[in-house]
């Protein structure tokens, strides 16, 4: 009997393997939640409208607070990606197709995702650096930043997070993993619902540090809630 499918994984879960991983996984996504934590603590100036109101919750950031926003996203949110080959090897073990698809979009996560939050920080760091030389041309100057730099490469990293998000949800719901249809929730874009839960919480440093970690926050649901259903799939202990 053949124990590889068509694609060379075998279809035999290495379920300790995958649970390394989403454990490596909760560790990524706390890293990257605290380079979100850091870049997006303030509030914004109530006097300003606009953009300019939007930009001033950027203006009390330190460079060395820019930095180690950029450095801990740099590093944590390539290893995110790759620990999400852990959900790629469950459907894998059902649905050739959709892992094919899945891959695909985790390879342009991890070509895009960090470059992403990496120029997200620069242009944090562009604003202020035109605030104190000239504040009144601080926000045309991020804003042209922002759309020559910043805008391309989000696009394509959506792209990807979209194929990426989609697919995964289909395949939970869809039965093509050994976890419940259920399971589904168990996704990175349930940290959308922590922007519209910090919107109730008004103009404060903390609500908009958390909606400025929505993706990290996403993903730390994702691998805790299946690291814990692995309990009842595998009827045993793996945390």
């Amino acid at each position: 009997m053949n124990k590889y499918n068509d694609i060379g994984i075998s279809k035999e879960l290495d379920w300790d393997r995958i649970a390394h991983l989403f454990k490596l996984g909760i560790v990524a996504a706390l890293m990257g939640l605290a380079g979100d934590l850091v870049l997006g603590w303030g509030v914004t100036d109530s006097s300003l409208s606009g953009i300019d109101q939007y930009f001033s919750r950027y203006l009390t950031v330190s460079d060395g607070r820019i930095a180690a926003s950029a450095l801990l996203g740099l590093i944590g949110i390539p290893i995110e990606c790759l620990c999400y080959f852990g959900i790629y090897r469950l459907i894998a073990n059902r649905s050739e197709k959709l892992a094919h698809t899945y891959r695909s979009g985790l390879l342009g996560m991890l070509a895009f995702g960090s470059f992403c939050h990496v120029v997200c920080c620069a242009t944090v760091y562009h604003l202020n650096a035109i605030h104190r030389l000239d504040p009144s041309a601080s926000s045309e100057g991020a804003i042209k930043f922002a759309l020559y730099f910043l805008l391309p490469v989000t696009a394509i990293f959506l792209v990807f997070f979209l194929i990426t998000t989609v697919v995964q949800i289909i395949a939970f719901s869809k039965g093509y993993t050994p976890f419940p249809k259920w399971c589904w929730i168990f996704s990175i874009a349930a940290g959308i619902i922590v922007v519209v839960v910090t919107r109730f919480f008004g103009n404060s440093e903390a609500a908009n540090a958390i909606g400025t970690g929505w993706i990290s926050i996403g993903n730390l649901w994702t691998f805790s809630g299946l690291l814990i259903m692995m309990n009842k799939i595998r009827g045993e202990k793996v945390i």
